[in-house]
């Protein structure tokens, strides 16, 4: 399996400096020697189906790898003060290891909401001239925490902030990107519009759910995807590489799963051809391809309400697949996802935090992974006017 993928140790990350650490010493002209970059697909290594113990407010408990960072923290704070990340209230924990994975702290932030359901907003600290990230997918519920950014971004374009860039690990509304049928609304377009009016001059997102997206936005858009994140994970995984097959669970999805292969050792696909009656309501139809006897690996942008990838499932098993794994990106999980994953269709299901998942949502199958160190190193680079063109992180998909 050691073909697949390298594979990062972590014992190694304890030795090794962080991105922010270097640019600090480099700006201080001091002669570094033997110096190796953090790995950024490095996962969170907790246990199936429990969440991270990272503390958000105040906390002293980090992951392993982000250890190494940390002793640098006060340092690189006073000396980079051109540079502030702002959390939202939709995903603080990411923004955190975000955070800790830079070597920062984050902004401090007023954030609550009047009896009224109206949503208010201070920022506590000066970002007049500042390069401001503000940390916020727009997940469930999806209109206040829209609303929120909007909000944040305003508040910052008010305080004199340089540059503005919104990272939003999830970009809600991203579905809506085209009329199906007569008289609909293109709110992904609409909602590009709202952001960019509301004053962001950048947008960071993961894994839209179709590149067009990206064309809706009259401002740069950096486009990063979750698969390197998920494939290291993989690659620590003892399936002999012959015994794979990656399977597309429907039509649409069928270039990022050929993508997804070809990096898993060229593994052969499959395709779930299946025809969709309704929104949130699919049925699946027939399998292109041979998966009997092999582990399949599903692989999606996305789980809402899981009907499709469940279905998939079924349908793979019938078929005579051995073992059946769900990755994804996006864990939306709308009700009855829980029920359709956890009911011994999945090896395993393996998501990322992108989307935060509620404690009571966990279930033995479910493994997160954080793409905390993927957005972190995009952001040192959004923030040094650099590409990620350059090996080993040409796969962040940085122009």
């Amino acid at each position: 399996m050691s073909t697949l993928l390298h594979s990062a140790s972590t014992s190694s990350f304890t030795s090794r400096f962080s991105r922010s650490t270097r640019t600090f010493l480099q700006r201080e002209r001091v002669a570094v020697t033997n110096v190796v970059r953090c790995n950024l697909v490095e996962p969170l290594k907790f246990d199936n189906g429990r969440p991270s113990d990272v503390l958000v407010n105040g906390g002293n408990t980090i992951p392993s790898f982000l250890a190494a960072n940390a002793h640098m923290q006060d340092l690189v704070t006073k000396h980079d003060t051109r540079l502030r990340i702002f959390s939202g209230t939709a995903n603080p924990a990411l923004a955190q290891e975000i955070a800790c994975y830079m070597g920062l702290e984050l902004g401090k932030i007023k954030i609550k909401r009047f009896a009224d359901g109206e949503i208010y907003v201070q920022l506590q600290e000066s970002v007049r001239g500042c390069d401001v990230f503000l940390v916020q997918p727009t997940c469930p519920p999806a209109n206040e925490n829209l609303m929120e950014l909007l909000i944040m971004i305003d508040a910052c374009r008010r305080a004199s902030a340089k540059n503005i860039t919104a990272v939003i690990p999830y970009f809600g509304y991203a579905r809506a990107d085209r009329k199906t049928q007569g008289r609909e609304s293109i709110a992904a377009k609409l909602v590009a519009n709202l952001i960019t009016e509301a004053g962001a001059n950048r947008v960071l997102a993961c894994d839209l759910h179709s590149g067009q997206s990206m064309g809706y936005f009259d401002i740069p858009v950096d486009h990063v995807y979750g698969q390197p994140v998920i494939l290291d994970y993989l690659a620590s995984k003892t399936i002999c590489s012959d015994d794979l097959v990656v399977v597309s669970p429907d039509v649409g999805g069928v270039a990022r799963a050929r993508a997804f292969a070809k990096k898993l050792s060229d593994a052969p696909l499959a395709i779930v051809d299946k025809r969709r009656h309704g929104h949130n309501v699919a049925e699946v139809m027939n399998l292109i391809g041979d998966v009997k006897g092999k582990v399949a690996v599903m692989v999606d942008d996305m789980i809402d309400t899981a009907g499709t990838i469940a279905k998939g499932a079924k349908l793979l098993h019938q078929e005579g697949a051995r073992e059946v794994y769900a990755c994804s990106t996006h864990a939306v999980f709308s009700p009855p996802a829980i029920e359709r994953l956890s009911n011994g269709l999945f090896q395993e299901v393996i998501i990322t935090n992108t989307i935060p998942v509620a404690e009571h949502n966990y279930f033995p199958q479910l493994t997160v992974l954080s793409v905390a160190n993927l957005l972190g190193e995009t952001i040192w680079r959004v923030h040094d006017d650099c590409s990620g063109g350059i090996e080993p992180y040409s796969s962040l998909g940085i122009d």
